[in-house]
């Protein structure tokens, strides 16, 4: 359950979406807050210079492991715009990091694709972030924000 003054940090992970969008990427946004709820880091997706791996959960995880103690990490939420791939689940529950909000799910990304008829593959099968990391809490998807994450990736693959 989401209390209302969460739905700040999933309006910026939106604003960040937003910008990756603008910048040629995939509309991915994320950010990091701490048991207080103060933003710690925030990321978007970077991956069109070529290196995959640049998915803003997997880099909140990074700055993670390398500024927060290991109880400050299990205290954190990830905010973030789409439910995290197998890559950033992993990489989240390898160091530690607390609660996961979600915008949109892996099931809903996989049946955009599909209406919009999108024939290339994802490299690796979105599973749900429990089956990877099973000990994270996880909240998501979150209507009506979904709406807003679902225009973003039709414009996206409106623009190829």
């Amino acid at each position: 359950m989401l209390h209302e003054s969460e739905y700040f940090y999933l309006e910026r992970c939106i604003a960040l979406a937003k910008e990756a969008l603008e910048a040629g990427d995939e509309p991915f946004g994320s950010v990091l807050v701490d048991f207080k709820g103060s933003i710690l880091q925030e990321d978007r997706n970077r991956i069109a210079g070529g290196d995959a791996t640049r998915h803003p959960e997997f880099e909140l995880a990074r700055w993670a492991a390398n500024n927060m103690s290991p109880e400050s990490r299990a205290q954190a939420t990830v905010y973030t715009s789409g439910e995290h791939c197998p890559m950033c689940a992993a990489a989240h529950a390898w160091v530690g990091l607390g609660r996961i909000v979600y915008i949109s799910s892996s099931q809903q990304l996989r049946q955009w694709r599909e209406e919009m008829q999108l024939e290339d593959p994802l490299p690796v099968t979105p599973f749900p972030v429990q089956e990877v990391a099973p000990f994270v809490e996880v909240v998501g998807p979150v209507p009506p924000f979904d709406e807003q994450v679902r225009a973003l990736h039709f414009a996206r693959h409106q623009k190829n």
